[in-house]
């Protein structure tokens, strides 16, 4: 078996940042679901690269 997850910080900043989650109508509902709920993060930070 080989190791399937390879992290990668700015993959996940693109896939999952606020930037992205802000865009769509989904998203921004995922946003409000989190802030309602109380989350700490309410989505990954974007990286600066």
């Amino acid at each position: 078996m080989s190791v399937t997850y390879q992290p990668k910080k700015r993959k996940r900043a693109k896939t999952h940042g606020f930037l992205v989650r802000s865009k769509t109508h989904g998203g921004r509902r995922v946003l409000q679901a989190r802030r309602r709920k109380g989350r700490a993060k309410i989505a990954v930070k974007t990286v600066n690269k």
